[in-house]
């Protein structure tokens, strides 16, 4: 792959990162609260095979990552691949698969993901997130409540006491830990394949490097070791896709 990309993936001559706080499996801050992670790490080798520079975009939802790329102000993101986003993402194929989960109250009367979309349950979920576009779509009879931020999910659930929170599995194990008299539903209720995306505008051609840079950074080993490298639990890289 050669820097030939460039003007295509970064036209400005800087490549600008959307990176989203709100996924903590993803992206962070570190000691210096500069981002870090797997997909600022992901960013920083794409940056380096383009011959650019790099900036963030540093976000606190997904809503607002995927604004950023669609209105251009970011050349690449880290999204969940979703129908609902394709109006302004063209996606690569997923780099990562994480799991979405339900966190209940310890007395609650829910034991399964299946108990929950019954009427009456109201399901909170981060507004504009993976889960928010998914349980809209899925839920028939459950309402939803949406939070600021994924986050926020946990603490919102609790203070308003709702019925169930949904997120991340690990956010939601770090939050059960975190407050007393929560549990996760065993299982999980989705399966969320992480790609990187551009702003659709771009053309074929630049999705098309993109996923081509995406297939090659899972294959040679470099997701897998970004992840072990930041001590992620409960993701696992996406098998190739054909």
């Amino acid at each position: 792959m050669t820097h030939d990309a460039a003007p295509l993936i970064a036209p400005t001559g800087t490549l600008r990162v959307a990176i989203n706080l709100g996924n903590p499996i993803l992206a962070g801050k570190d000691a210096s609260g500069q981002p870090s992670g797997v997909s600022v790490d992901m960013a920083q080798e794409l940056a380096k095979r383009l011959g650019t520079p790099f900036s963030w975009v540093v976000v606190d939802k997904a809503k607002d990552s995927v604004e950023a790329v669609t209105q251009g102000r970011a050349d690449v993101g880290f999204f969940a691949i979703d129908p609902a986003r394709s109006e302004g993402v063209a996606f690569t194929h997923a780099y990562v698969q994480i799991e979405g989960s339900y966190l209940v109250a310890e007395n609650s009367p829910l034991h399964s993901n299946e108990d929950v979309d019954r009427a009456g349950t109201r399901v909170v979920v981060g507004q504009g997130s993976a889960y928010d576009l998914f349980l809209t779509r899925h839920l028939q009879h459950a309402e939803i409540v949406r939070a600021e931020s994924s986050p926020a999910v946990v603490d919102y659930f609790v203070a308003h006491k709702l019925d169930v929170a949904a997120g991340v599995k690990q956010q939601l194990e770090a939050d059960a830990k975190r407050l007393s008299g929560l549990r996760l539903l065993p299982g999980r209720f989705m399966v969320i394949n992480q790609a990187m995306g551009l702003p659709l505008g771009r053309g074929q051609a630049a999705q098309q490097w993109l996923t081509q840079f995406v297939d090659e950074l899972r294959g040679a080993g470099f997701v897998a070791q970004a992840l072990k490298r930041h001590g992620v639990q409960g993701a696992s890289v996406a098998p190739a896709t054909p």
